[in-house]
């Protein structure tokens, strides 16, 4: 026993020292960064999390907060966290700096957390979340042909199709009582648009109420967001959700395998295959020296979720703007019956016409950016707005609160798609839903199209009503959604669109 005792107090003592010297390492990483502006720390070993788990209890969105923070703090807003400090960078000079060049790398700390989840490979080394740049830059060339200006011209037909698809299934709700989620209806649409367009798939989403990858999508994005909470892996209740994530991966992965398979088989067999993302991820597989299947999984899962996610959520968000704002609603109406009348099939001209629409999507995602931003990883101090920044820092950018500050957007909380008129000064370095510089987004071109298109039809045919309650309110779920679904009811319009024909 004596013996027992003895090596307890030993472990004790040295639990302690190292407690101790784990103490003074925060207190000289503190020293590095405290002549830095932020918000007073609750804690000094957890920082500011005490305050930010709280929210995520609460389901607040701890975004505004930082919004809060950066128009009191900024240019610069340091964030405390254990031993690791974060700077939030809230200027166009900052964002220039570190997202319009390629030096700047991804911070591997973040995009590592969506690699797996939960222990099961997600998004792996994708397109988005690579961080080495020969192996980003690489990937990037090859995929580049599947999104020029020529073969996105092409897809048109299937943009028509699947939204005249959505439009057959709204006439049936519109009776002006049925209430319905329009994120719901635009996640099933989006993901059939990006199904057949990249990978040759069917899924038909939209007829089939419980196909399985709508909710996968959901279920594994929750999963990201839950992996903020410290030891959630070992907390008895949510076990099942831990579950219920890994099998989303494992689908989303097995159906990817799937098609990946059927492929290569129609290329062996000498089909004709269409130049979507699905052949160009195997065209940068034979250029490998070896083939690497986890690692093209990778950019199927990043392309399939990121392809209708984000587009699905700006389109509900733009719904939910103008719901509340009919003047623009109306104004929006009347340029779409301009330009297409009674049109079913809208062609790639009409497109460049539709300019107040345009500016409704923008306004849209300045307001609602399905992606709040994106981070980088600064190896060598630097200064930036005269704040000296120190090496090996994490910076996060945020379009989202850049977008709402009052110094670079008048009454910023306005939803006014003039802002972006062609008369309009341009918000330079403070409005980048789709992030800028090399790493920005691959797709952006091919959303913007597919948004325009459902979104006409939709403005074409119908006349839509909030249901009154929704709180409106946001939630981080992996992207930013609508927290009530954004729910609706529908008429038809009296003329939908004839009355210009």
């Amino acid at each position: 026993m004596a013996v027992l005792g003895a090596v307890g107090g030993l472990l004790a003592a040295l639990g302690l020292l190292a407690f101790g010297l784990y103490c003074c390492y925060v207190r000289y990483i503190h020293a590095k960064y405290d002549h830095i502006p932020g918000a007073p720390r609750e804690s000094f070993i957890f920082g500011h999390l005490p305050i930010l788990w709280r929210m995520l209890r609460k389901q607040e969105f701890m975004h505004d907060l930082f919004l809060q923070w950066a128009e009191k703090y900024g240019p610069v807003v340091r964030l405390n966290a254990f031993h690791r400090v974060s700077l939030m960078i809230v200027s166009p000079e900052g964002v220039k700096e570190f997202l319009m060049s390629p030096q700047y790398s991804k911070d591997p700390l973040v995009y590592g957390r969506v690699f797996s989840i939960f222990g099961e490979r997600f998004v792996g080394n994708g397109l988005v979340t690579v961080c080495n740049h020969e192996h980003w830059h690489r990937q990037r060339k090859i995929m580049d042909p599947a999104f020029n200006r020529n073969y996105l011209i092409g897809l048109m037909e299937t943009f028509n199709e699947k939204a005249e698809e959505l439009m057959t299934k709204l006439e049936e709700k519109a009776d002006g009582k049925t209430e319905f989620s329009m994120l719901t209806m635009m996640s099933r649409v989006t993901m059939d648009i990006i199904a057949k367009v990249a990978f040759g798939l069917e899924l038909n989403a939209l007829s089939d109420d419980q196909m399985p990858l709508p909710r996968a999508v959901t279920v594994a994005l929750e999963g990201v967001t839950k992996t903020r909470i410290p030891f959630i892996r070992y907390m008895p209740w949510k076990q099942k959700l831990i579950k219920e994530v890994k099998e989303s991966v494992r689908l989303l992965r097995r159906v990817g395998k799937e098609c990946l398979d059927q492929r290569r088989e129609d290329i062996r067999n000498g089909k004709e295959v269409t130049l979507d993302i699905l052949t160009q991820i195997l065209k940068g597989d034979a250029l490998e020296e070896t083939r690497d299947d986890e690692n093209i999984l990778d950019n199927f899962v990043t392309f399939f979720v990121a392809g209708h996610e984000t587009t699905a959520n700006q389109l509900s968000f733009t719904v939910m703007a103008l719901g509340q704002h009919p003047e623009i609603l109306e104004r929006l109406q009347a340029e779409v019956d301009d330009v297409l009348g009674a049109k079913r099939d809208i062609d790639y001209e009409d497109l460049g016409k539709l300019t107040y629409l345009s500016q409704v999507l923008k306004e849209s995602l300045r307001l609602y950016p399905p992606v709040l931003g994106t981070v980088r990883w600064l190896e060598k101090e630097h200064v930036i707005n005269g704040v000296r920044i120190p090496g090996n820092t994490m910076l996060v950018l945020s379009t989202y609160i850049m977008g709402r500050m009052e110094r670079y957007f008048k009454a910023p909380l306005t939803f006014n798609p003039d802002r972006f008129s062609k008369d309009a000064p341009k918000p330079y370095y403070c409005y980048f839903p789709f992030s800028l510089g090399p790493r920005s987004c691959i797709g952006q071109v091919f959303a913007q199209m597919e948004a325009k298109v459902v979104m006409a039809k939709l403005l074409q045919r119908f006349e839509f009503q909030l249901v009154p309650g929704q709180s409106f309110k946001l939630v981080d779920a992996g992207t930013i959604r609508p927290l009530d679904g954004v729910m609706c009811k529908l008429k038809p319009r009296s003329c939908a669109g004839s009355c210009q024909a």
